[in-house]
């Protein structure tokens, strides 16, 4: 079976590997190339760098629109095209090319989490479950007919651990379901539009919380914007980055700092333990080391 494989991040890398095992991937698309850190180094995302490793062609259209992508795709007469967060939605001239069609992994189980940020929004909710779903793509977001969809527990895992463990678990699923398509196994079960929940696009301001909300609400949030842009505080006029966190049942008022061995900071239901910081202009630390160095005692406040 002759595949076109289209993703972008690392999670994607995971899955193109698997397939890339078991199936003739002749050709990958990805976005383009992207300038990375404080000196904007043009950097190629995970898959075009594994594809290259693999040696299969890849392409970065910046879009769709001029019709030469889609001609690209007719030319490697692909039986399927397999998406995992690509990053674009596939115009109906390019979903009509392949003749099993075009399915897509989702990192959420359908219709919740519909959008581009699944893995995120589903910890920032304190979801105990989540997983991944194959679908038919068609014109419209996220919204095609569910194949098949495999479970996750999320435990206390980080947006980072999810990913990794979305990639460990996508591959052979992936595999499977194309497999099912290839055999004529594959069931076609509708999406019920009237469950449908969103995930857009995280925006950074949604890092920046105060220990005015729940422990619950904090620590979640701190889980689900690990990659980016890591969930903030700000005490004296000065963003203080927090990389990992835990609940703890002490308790205090809103901003009390109640214990500094571990850092425990109370919320307005239940404390925040504080794992590693990065305060503004400076290096990542304990946050007992934070603690240690604002000379912090136990009943000071965090003060915005």
């Amino acid at each position: 079976m002759r595949i076109v494989f289209m993703g972008t991040p690392e999670l994607a890398a995971d899955v193109l590997r698997a397939l890339s095992e078991e199936f003739e991937v002749c050709g990958v698309f990805c976005q383009p190339d992207k300038p990375v850190g404080r000196k904007q180094v043009l950097t190629a995302p995970p898959v075009k760098l594994l594809a290259e490793e693999l040696g299969i062609p890849v392409f970065q259209p910046k879009g769709f629109k001029n019709g030469k992508a889609a001609q690209v795709i007719r030319e490697l007469d692909p039986d399927l095209i397999a998406v995992v967060a690509y990053g674009r939605i596939l115009p109906q001239e390019v979903l009509d090319i392949p003749r099993l069609g075009c399915i897509n992994l989702h990192g959420s189980l359908l219709p919740k989490y519909r959008g581009a940020a699944p893995i995120q929004r589903a910890i920032m909710a304190g979801e105990t479950v989540t997983g991944a779903t194959a679908i038919m793509m068609d014109a419209n977001m996220d919204s095609g007919d569910i194949i098949d969809t495999v479970e996750i527990p999320v435990g206390d895992m980080d947006a980072d651990a999810l990913f990794l463990k979305m990639g460990e678990v996508g591959g052979p699923f992936f595999c499977r379901v194309i497999r099912d398509i290839a055999e004529g196994r594959a069931v076609r079960t509708p999406q019920d539009g009237s469950q449908a929940t969103f995930a857009p696009p995280i925006e950074k301001s949604e890092g920046e919380f105060s220990f005015g909300k729940s422990a619950s609400d904090i620590v979640n949030l701190i889980r689900g914007l690990s990659i980016w842009p890591v969930a903030s505080f700000t005490h004296d006029g000065k963003r203080i980055k927090v990389c990992s966190a835990s609940l703890s049942e002490m308790k205090g008022e809103p901003g009390e700092i109640v214990s500094l061995s571990p850092l425990v900071i109370a919320a307005s239901e239940g404390s925040v333990q504080i794992g590693d910081v990065i305060p503004e202009g400076s290096r990542r630390m304990t946050g007992v080391e934070w603690a240690r160095g604002k000379r912090f005692s136990v009943g000071s406040r965090i003060q915005n």
